[in-house]
């Protein structure tokens, strides 16, 4: 049990310097990398269409890579916006690692985004202690989710830098308690800002892309959540089983 436990931190640990290497790479060429961690069929796909088709009518240069276990389907829908779009499959894993991530980027843009936003596979559970080199991370969950989702996934909505409800027009139909959220949120990560969206009725569209943007423009996220001085708070508990030591191996040396 031990030796499972070791082994884990230890891709952790690789995985963290991996997510150092990649994150001085895209700041030498001024990108900044949102990543965005949802459950599944939160509409975080729906979402981050609309703020790339907002960003390139703002002329901000912006690119998109979305993961997950099978199919396109996300990709295709993401290129609607016009932004250099990018699909990768996980082959079953249900995360993405830094390593992975900087090999599907190395080669694959000739121009450098300002923004980066990286979709992560659906789900609260795996990506959460998995630093992908980003500057910005953003938790997302519907009204249809329910009030207790940040209490179920403290990892996950106590390491956001930023907290994003979707689908609000339904709010009133799911029962949805505001407050309640909210107090839940404050409850694992104190001071972190909550912002409501709809795609349908348009509520909050675009406050997602200036938040990446003023995080851009300040180099550091907008918050430090409680959780940044244990980045790991769960790997002696060995996370969902699976130690995925295959994936991520020595640190990226892409976007040389």
């Amino acid at each position: 049990m031990c030796r499972a436990v070791d082994l884990h931190q230890s891709v952790l640990a690789r995985n963290d310097e991996s997510a150092q290497h990649l994150r001085a790479r895209l700041t030498a060429r001024g990108t900044t990398m949102v990543n965005l961690l949802s459950s599944p069929g939160s509409g975080k796909t729906a979402l981050l269409e609309h703020e790339l088709t907002l960003a390139r009518a703002r002329s901000v240069p912006v690119a998109a890579l979305t993961a997950d276990l099978a199919t396109d389907n996300d990709a295709a829908r993401l290129a609607r916006s016009g932004a250099p779009v990018k699909q990768i499959l996980t082959d079953g894993l249900c995360h993405l690692e830094a390593g992975m991530l900087a090999r599907h980027l190395d080669g694959w843009l000739t121009a450098s985004p300002r923004l980066l936003f990286v979709e992560n596979v659906g789900n609260l559970v795996c990506p959460a202690t998995y630093d992908l080199g980003e500057t910005l991370r953003v938790v997302l969950a519907s009204v249809t989710e329910g009030e207790d989702k940040p209490l179920k996934y403290p990892t996950a909505f106590g390491l956001a830098h930023l907290v994003v409800v979707t689908k609000t027009d339904m709010a009133t139909a799911a029962d949805f308690d505001e407050s309640a959220f909210r107090a839940h949120v404050e409850q694992v990560n104190p001071g972190v800002e909550v912002l409501l969206t709809s795609v349908r009725d348009g509520t909050g569209l675009g406050t997602l892309l200036d938040r990446a943007l003023s995080a851009a423009d300040a180099g550091t996220a907008p918050h430090t959540p409680v959780m940044a001085g244990h980045p790991h708070p769960h790997a002696g508990h060995g996370h969902d089983g699976h130690t995925h030591a295959g994936h991520d191996g020595a640190p990226a040396a892409a976007l040389s």
